[in-house]
């Protein structure tokens, strides 16, 4: 299977290549490295090019015969998605769009989109499943919702057939050591305790304790990124034998609260974690859990590491292999 990985050079998509690898498909990937990292990508051909660039992606859909494309390219901070909304709408939609157009024009029509549990908003019930009400609060939710229904619509018109895989907290890093987080700023709470674990920052803010939760803390589904790869996996397996358009959350169905982030992290390392107490930041909901039953079943998704601890302690392996 030929398979293009656009943003495959980041941190899912990286994981992702090294499993198609592992399947044996001929595999492309397309980065602009300006958050990805070259020496990430493990296996097939780089391509460093932007999708803004229509005439580029015209010239690789011409020279590089694909059988699906899987789109990991994106803006994914909140917070910045606010402050500059132009950012995340060029990025997320127009140039996701200048892809889906390319793909047509050389009749390639499997898709895999990289969606987000953003896209939901404030949850009117927990776990969220799929057909929970969609009201985004940001312009990051919006972008990816906005994406979905492109899909929807060029489903309808031209035959584009999508999987759309709406994550919850990707966290963890390869179980072999070989990849992991290395974002710019970090943002990911497992990361940013294992920082303040291994000294790489003084300290760890927790932002509320006052929710509705058992701690006090925000509770969050984590999510093994090599859990996450399995299901783009079975994802394409779905289409390639079915041909019909879907849509997933993908999550564990276990909230872990911030602090017990935070003493799992302590277990694992053995290291003393200064912690700081914050305000609660806007938009922060107590509880966001998903409701993976559709996938479990539809796509035979198993995740393999659903415990915590396996999540921390694959991402402290990768953290202690950069600090030298």
């Amino acid at each position: 299977m030929k398979v293009l990985v656009v943003g495959g050079a980041g941190y899912i998509g990286s994981h992702m290549v090294k499993l198609l690898a592992a399947k044996g498909c001929d595999i492309t990937v397309l980065d602009n490295l300006g958050s990805g990292h070259s020496d990430a990508v493990l296996a097939g051909r780089l391509i460093e090019g932007d999708l803004a660039d229509v005439a580029m992606l015209d010239n690789l859909f011409a020279e590089n015969r694909c059988d699906v494309v899987m789109h990991f390219a994106s803006s994914i901070l909140v917070g910045e998605s606010v402050s500059d909304p132009s950012k995340y709408y060029r990025n997320n939609v127009t140039n996701t769009q200048h892809l889906l157009d390319a793909m047509l024009k050389h009749d390639v029509k499997r898709f895999i989109f990289s969606s987000t549990a953003a896209i939901f908003g404030e949850p009117q019930y927990t776990p969220i499943d799929e057909v929970h009400p969609k009201a985004p609060i940001n312009p990051y939710g919006r972008s990816k919702q906005m994406v979905e229904q492109i899909l929807e619509d060029y489903d309808h018109a031209y035959g584009l057939k999508s999987v759309c895989l709406r994550y919850f907290n990707a966290a963890g890093a390869d179980p072999e050591g070989d990849l992991g987080e290395r974002h710019d700023p970090e943002t990911h709470l497992i990361p940013l305790v294992l920082q303040a674990a291994s000294g790489k920052r003084e300290a760890i803010t927790v932002f509320g304790r006052d929710y509705d939760t058992e701690d006090g803390t925000c509770m969050r589904d984590y999510i093994h990124v090599s859990d996450l790869c399995e299901a783009h996996w079975l994802a394409i397996e779905k289409l390639q034998q079915q041909g019909e358009s879907c849509r997933y959350n993908l999550g564990n169905g276990n909230g872990f609260s911030v602090q017990q982030v935070i003493d799992v992290c302590h277990d694992v390392t053995g290291k003393e974690i200064t912690v700081v107490e914050g305000e609660r930041r806007a938009g922060d909901p107590a509880v966001l859990v998903a409701d993976s039953t559709r996938a479990r079943s539809e796509l035979g998704w198993k995740p393999q590491y659903g415990d915590l601890e396996s999540i921390v302690r694959h991402a402290w392996a990768f953290e202690r292999s950069r600090v030298k």
